[in-house]
């Protein structure tokens, strides 16, 4: 498995915790630690920077992140859609706004992560909500580039 996909899974993994638990984001990635310390090896796992700077910067701006998937998720309100489903948006969301990775490959990467984690059904809505992000940022920075 690639090492940044290995990243996003596990950032997936403790955004799901965070969601769930509504507890800090550093305690959340703590707990993920030790969870890889007595499950996967008897040494202590090595940090995880991409995956920290995925699961701390997708909390730091979880609420911008949330009006996007509230604006392109037609007749689905966030608190009604499935927490993994929820968190795969705001994980993908928070990386398309970086744009250090091609919009195609987090879309593919989101898609990926549904897939082992979510149901089929999912896949069209999270797949469509994305694309309709991305379309949006995409015109908006074409008008700035127009512009300047």
């Amino acid at each position: 498995m690639a090492a940044r996909h290995r990243s996003r899974k596990r950032a997936l993994q403790v955004l799901f915790e965070w969601d769930m638990r509504g507890e800090p984001i550093d305690r959340a990635i703590s707990h993920y630690y030790d969870t890889l310390y007595s499950e996967e090896s008897e040494k202590k796992p090595k940090p995880d920077k991409f995956m920290e700077e995925l699961a701390r910067g997708t909390v730091e701006n979880a609420e911008q992140i949330d009006r996007k998937i509230a604006e392109k998720s037609e007749h689905w309100r966030l608190a009604r859609m499935a927490v993994v489903d929820r968190n795969i948006l705001r994980l993908a969301i928070y990386e398309l706004s970086q744009q250090a990775v091609p919009a195609p490959i987090v879309i593919d990467e989101a898609i990926e992560l549904a897939r082992q984690f979510s149901n089929d059904e999912s896949l069209p809505f999270i797949n469509g909500v994305l694309d309709a992000v991305h379309r949006q940022t995409a015109a908006i920075e074409d008008q700035l580039a127009g512009s300047a």
